[in-house]
């Protein structure tokens, strides 16, 4: 069964501010295996995702234990970080970013990660590929990894890098199958050919 994105919306109070809000989402009642997340003021409830989705998943996060990240940093998945700019708070697929903040009890700032990894599901696609995207290049966050399972024409991978206000450089575009090359301080590549989401 698929479950729409559900979202709530702060209506009728233009005094919310963002630690009010960021409270609202703390209270919530997240169902196990859901996410609440704020995607440009707005807190959205996602459903758990797909086997496929998981899998990709598991593969990424592998391929980054295994290489040599440079000290201090480590990797995590679905590990929130804070947008509060582009009044959002993001909980990627896969974070890559300095372990002694993973286990702060703060709040992370996308500004200090040094690579987020989106999957995208049906339900938050249009997140994935916009709102997230550009909420990630204003923050100054130097990589981020679409893997959109549901493009059109197919499922594809974008690496986007060199953040520039709102916009990201393309510094890699694909399809599944493709092998991906990571920048530093990753130097590394990433074959794609068994990724698959259904």
């Amino acid at each position: 069964m698929s479950v729409a994105t559900v979202e709530y919306h702060c209506d009728g109070r233009p005094d919310v501010s963002w630690d009010e809000l960021l409270g609202v989402l703390d209270e919530f009642d997240t169902p196990d295996g859901f996410k609440a997340e704020i995607i440009e003021g707005v807190i959205t409830l996602a459903p758990p995702p797909s086997n496929g989705h998981t899998y990709i998943a598991t593969e990424l996060h592998e391929a980054l234990v295994l290489a040599k990240l440079p000290k201090g940093l480590g990797v995590i998945q679905n590990l929130g970080v804070v947008t509060p700019r582009r009044e959002g708070y993001y909980i990627p697929d896969l974070v890559v970013a300095k372990k002694a903040l993973m286990i702060s009890p703060e709040k992370i700032q996308a500004a200090d990660v040094e690579l987020v990894v989106e999957i995208t599901s049906p339900s938050n696609a249009r997140h994935d590929r916009l709102a997230k995207r550009v909420g990630y290049a204003v923050a100054g966050v130097p990589l981020y990894l679409l893997v959109d399972a549901f493009a059109d024409g197919g499922p594809t991978v974008t690496l986007y890098g060199e953040p520039n206000g709102e916009m990201y450089r393309v510094l890699q575009a694909g399809k599944f199958g493709d092998t991906f090359h990571l920048p530093e301080p990753f130097d590394l590549d990433l074959d794609t050919a068994g990724w698959h989401v259904g």
